[in-house]
């Protein structure tokens, strides 16, 4: 048997690989932090063998809470990823599973591999309605891209979505897969409406070098870049300062910033109520955006997410915070769950990368039932 890992975004450091029921494992941390917790790898030569896969440093993770309820992603050609009998205890995550097949890939969440961005990035300049812009490099000099999608009038909104300052929340590009698909619709009367209004700037992939090197949440340089926004810096946090760059130019209307959460197991959006210059305003577009993306896809919901700021008292250096105040942006963070959804669960696949992209599709809705209030 063999454990590899030494692939784009994959994680694993092999303790003992000498026996199918007793296979120990540990994460690696992002590279110059202390962050631990997104882990992908192939084991080879374990077909139809009983396994015991032990992560033995699980407990040393960033949120344990995020290994309650969890079950790993499995999958044999890369495409379709199910879930697998987990179980955590004692500092431990245990993975039993038997593969059907000579090799099988195990991960946190369904991989969204450089190649695939590229990918995305490629096919969506092929659609009259986008146009791809190099918007800098990162540490490590790779690009950083963002696919202008609509017209560039200066009458019109702006809205910026931003994803994978997190690298390893890589729900957030399948969600990116959804929502860029739909805007280049020319089909689709929703958002051919939509951009008779808006212009939008697409960033699909923030941290290019933290997904390429397995990173749960930094950048090369081990920078949380989503708490970078205040005081970005040209060595440290290059990706975070090249786009602020560009949406001083462009300004910033609407902005979504997608993510994933390790512990909570709903779809939620949190806003900036902290920040001093909420108002009432931004209030109902809260309320009225969350309403109706309840309506229109029953697995977001509006009960369960993260505790709101004391007024005043946000943190400007996130992203959305800091655009509510800079640009007094109607400024939204997207949050997915690694877990399954606790109200509509899937034995199956739990939350996945379809669903994730379906979710990503009905922001595109959303966003037209409230253009009245922007």
């Amino acid at each position: 048997m063999h454990v590899s890992s030494e692939f784009d975004g994959g994680n694993i450091r092999v303790v003992d690989c000498k026996e199918a029921n007793n296979i120990q494992l540990e994460i690696r941390r992002d590279r110059e932090s202390g962050f631990l917790q997104w882990f992908y790898f192939r084991l080879t030569g374990a077909l139809q063998k009983q396994c015991l896969i032990r992560i033995v440093n699980a407990g040393d993770a960033s949120y344990p809470r995020g290994w309650e309820d969890y079950r790993v992603v499995a999958s044999y050609d890369r495409e379709f990823w199910f879930r697998v009998d987990t179980f955590y205890e004692d500092g431990e995550l245990s993975i039993q599973h038997q593969p059907a097949y000579n090799a099988v890939y195990y991960a946190y969440f369904a991989p969204y591999s450089l190649e695939k961005h590229a990918s995305l990035v490629a096919v969506a300049q092929t659609s009259p309605r986008a146009r791809v812009i190099h918007a800098g490099t990162t540490v490590q000099g790779r690009d950083i891209d963002v696919i202008r999608i609509g017209d560039s009038a200066d009458d019109r909104k702006i809205c910026w979505a931003i994803a994978r300052q997190h690298p390893g929340e890589t729900m957030a590009e399948w969600w990116m897969e959804g929502f860029i698909s739909r805007l280049l619709d020319g089909t689709d009367p929703v958002s051919r409406e939509v951009l008779r209004e808006l212009t939008f700037y697409v960033v699909p992939n923030m941290n290019p070098d933290g997904s390429f090197l397995g990173h749960l949440r930094c950048n090369a340089a081990g920078a949380n870049l989503n708490r970078c926004w205040r005081e970005p810096d040209a060595d440290k946090s290059p990706e975070v300062l090249n786009v602020r760059r560009m949406m001083e130019n462009t300004r910033v209307d609407i902005s979504l910033d997608v993510h994933g959460d390790e512990a909570l197991p709903y779809n939620f959006i949190a806003s900036a109520e902290g920040v001093p210059s909420w108002d009432d305003r931004r209030q109902d577009l809260l309320d009225t955006y969350r309403s109706e993306l309840m309506q229109i896809n029953p697995d977001f919901q509006a009960t369960h997410g993260y505790p709101r700021s004391a007024p005043g008292q946000a943190n400007l250096a996130m992203c959305s915070n800091y655009l509510a105040e800079t640009f007094g942006a109607f400024s939204m963070t997207h949050e997915m769950p690694f877990k399954d959804t606790a109200d509509s669960p899937n034995a199956m696949q739990g939350w996945s990368p379809e669903r994730a992209e379906h979710l990503g599709a009905a922001n595109v809705e959303a966003i037209y039932r409230v253009l009245g209030k922007l």
